[in-house]
């Protein structure tokens, strides 16, 4: 393998790991409701597995409020049955063929746990792309061992990777900052509740 090579797969991963970050981090309820936060929960249809957005149209009814109306009328039960059994502690509603999921108001309690996962989430990426530049150091220090790369180009391009993730890891840590303002806003307004 090349130092092009390296470098190209260590961007890639390393892109990788912000995006896995930013889909973890949209999955996070802040109180306010958005129909990415059903994009995980999985309908039993006909026997198959599918995503609820692949059997149901989902629109915002108000800021709070998330209406989920499948495409058959077979499959109301299944949909809310998926929904209220999923990890996010919602409880649907049923109306006629419409699925109405209301958003519970987050307690202070709640929203401290929110800050612990967020950040956890943003250390679990900053450990990823931390991870990914040492194993690109680790590979072009075994090109010059074996002698297919010469120092000073291995050491401009080490210098390089080093700078590769710089440019990684304040994405991710500004993403998990801003998600973590955001799950101390009251009611979707723009005033941010201090912390303590």
């Amino acid at each position: 393998m090349g130092i092009a090579e390296i470098k190209k797969n260590t961007e890639e991963k390393m892109h990788k790991s912000i995006e896995s970050l930013k889909l973890d981090l949209a999955k996070v309820r802040t109180g306010r409701a958005h129909t990415g936060l059903l994009d995980h929960v999985m309908v039993d249809y006909y026997g198959t597995m599918m995503a609820i957005n692949q059997v149901a149209n989902m629109n915002l009814v108000d800021a709070r409020t998330i209406s989920v109306q499948p495409w058959e009328k077979k499959m109301v039960q299944a949909v809310e049955k998926a929904i209220r059994e999923s990890d996010l502690g919602l409880n649907p509603q049923t109306q006629g063929d419409i699925i109405r999921v209301p958003m519970p108001a987050l307690t202070e309690e709640r929203r401290r746990d929110l800050v612990k996962v967020i950040k956890q989430e943003g250390e679990g990426a900053k450990v990823a792309v931390r991870n990914l530049r040492r194993d690109a150091n680790q590979s072009l220090k075994d090109l010059v061992k074996a002698k297919k790369s010469p120092k000073t180009t291995s050491a401009a391009r080490r210098t390089r990777c080093r700078k590769s993730p710089t440019a990684a890891l304040p994405r991710s840590t500004n993403n998990w900052r801003k998600k973590k303002r955001r799950s101390w806003r009251s009611d979707g307004s723009q005033r941010i509740v201090p912390l303590l």
